[in-house]
């Protein structure tokens, strides 16, 4: 018998290794001959801690699961059934190509790992020469998940072309967005995937060396990395690359916790042991990144997505969904959501079918009176904008942007007033303080907003001239966007705006 616990971030946090030690304790006692796996989560929050086992008919699953209900499972008559896991509605609508093996495997086994199609995509990109590699990167349309939205393959050529002795490969896995977690998920879930990915670019651009920079608030993440990497040197994954005769090897490094190092440029300056500002572009990274060097900066679901487009091909990537944003898309919905986790998808499904058919609307059974997308950055979505559809140029057409995928869900009691006022003062806290518009634009909203909140109305228009400056003229997104957040607050709620004066008065 396999019962299967989740070693993930999350699971534990609600209990999973009480869980596991409840669930050892039944074994020795019955004298059952079981196996427990630690795999990575299905992605389901709210019926974590999931306890699987292996039947004939499939994985059946029983969440979520506290000690006390380990002996009725074992008994057979436990009220948390939940049938076949891959048959749960949330997961069944779901068309998982980058978390396809997350859930279901051992993260730590290269066995494993492989009886599930890994390693297909590495083996299929060592019979392809340069140009085949990036006209199939092209072909898929994988654009950078991290937030920026980006052509992967343009980058990847760009690196791949420049002339230099030693080329990077940087995996930005500083994940600080809120309502974020697939990357996360995936590092302590499915590492391999990340590893082959970050190799097959290596190949691709002619790097030798790799570098995933985690953030520090990860330690699971960092562990099962380190540890992956480790193994997948024993297993010759890593280093001479499957004895194909190609070298590529990876170092973990962990960042010290700064929101401003999941940009890429201060990254780079934070991996070199410098403080982490931002430098100003141009030069690009893919020119001179890590140490001047040439260097492609992905994010981990970039990376991460790659073995699946060499596995089957990057037409079938790009077959599914909607104009320029191609693919699939892993959506974290969170905030005041009734089922929150991870929704892998095509692109393209409306904003409102996600909150509220996926998500089932929010926990506190209240209204649902707004969503932000796209991480602290990200523009708040009124109810009245739930028709866009799940992509790029649709988001951008409403004003507002997807970054990550990170949807943080808002019943009708939020501040909005409060909530744009909190961008600033976040903006303030996390400035690094290399550009003006940033560095003291941010303290200026902090006080503009302050001075509205008293009933000054005038200062609206101050406000609406500050978040003008700060999206031109900041050298990156965290004094870009954060004009995104407060003048979406403004302009689709702007009651929570004027109404203390009218009520002083």
């Amino acid at each position: 018998m396999k019962i299967y616990v989740p070693r993930d971030a999350a699971a534990k946090a609600l209990g999973a290794d009480r869980v596991v030690k409840a669930i050892e304790a039944e074994i020795a006692e019955r004298g059952i001959d079981a196996t427990i796996v630690r795999n990575g989560t299905r992605g389901m929050i709210w019926l974590e801690p999931l306890v699987e086992i292996e039947t004939s008919e499939g994985r059946i699953g029983y969440g979520p699961v506290t000690p006390a209900d380990v002996k009725a499972i074992f008994e057979g008559d436990s009220d948390k059934g939940l049938g076949n896991v891959e048959e749960i509605p949330f997961f069944a609508q779901q068309n998982r190509l980058t978390f396809a093996r997350v859930g279901k495997i051992d993260p730590l086994s290269m066995a494993d790992y492989e009886a599930h199609g890994g390693l297909s995509g590495l083996r299929r990109a060592l019979t392809l020469n340069g140009d085949q590699l990036i006209d199939e990167m092209k072909t898929s349309g994988l654009r950078g998940r991290g937030g920026a939205g980006f052509p992967t393959g343009i980058k990847w050529d760009t690196v791949r072309l420049a002339q230099a002795e030693q080329k990077y490969i940087v995996c930005n896995a500083d994940e600080g967005d809120s309502g974020t977690f697939a990357d996360r998920m995936i590092m302590e879930g499915d590492p391999f995937t990340l590893i082959e990915g970050m190799v097959i670019a290596g190949l691709t651009v002619g790097a030798t060396k790799g570098y995933v920079y985690i953030r520090s608030e990860y330690p699971d993440a960092i562990e099962v990395m380190s540890s992956a990497c480790a193994i997948a040197r024993d297993h010759g994954l890593l280093g001479n690359v499957v004895g194909s005769g190609n070298t590529f090897d990876i170092e973990v490094r962990v960042g010290a916790g700064a929101y401003v190092c999941g940009e890429e440029t201060s990254l780079l300056n934070s991996l070199e042991g410098k403080r982490g500002t931002v430098r100003a572009k141009p030069p690009l990274p893919a020119l001179q990144g890590f140490m001047g060097r040439p260097t492609v900066v992905n994010n981990v679901i970039s990376l991460a997505t790659v073995p699946v487009i060499f596995e089957k091909g990057g037409q079938h990537y790009a077959d599914f969904g909607l104009g320029r944003s191609k693919g699939t898309m892993p959506i974290q919905i969170a905030g005041n959501v009734k089922f929150g986790g991870l929704f892998e998808t095509a692109f393209g499904m409306p904003l409102g079918d996600l909150v509220n058919k996926i998500g089932g609307g929010t926990a506190s059974g209240r209204p649902v009176k707004a969503v932000q997308v796209g991480g602290p950055l990200g523009a708040y979505m009124p109810v009245s904008k739930f028709d866009t559809p799940f992509g790029y140029e649709e988001f951008d057409g409403q004003g507002g942007l997807i970054g990550h995928a990170g949807i943080v869900v808002f019943d009708d009691s939020a501040d909005m007033l409060g909530m744009a006022r909190f961008a600033m003062e976040f903006c303030a806290v996390e400035s690094c303080g290399k550009c003006t518009p940033c560095r003291i634009g941010a303290v200026r909203g902090v006080e503009t907003i302050d001075r509205i909140a008293k009933g000054d109305g005038e200062a609206v228009e101050l406000l609406t001239d500050l978040c003008e400056t700060m999206k031109d003229g900041s050298l990156c997104a965290l004094g870009g966007f954060t004009p995104y957040p407060v003048m979406s607050a403004l302009q689709n709620f702007p009651e929570e705006f004027q109404g203390v004066k009218e009520a002083a008065e």
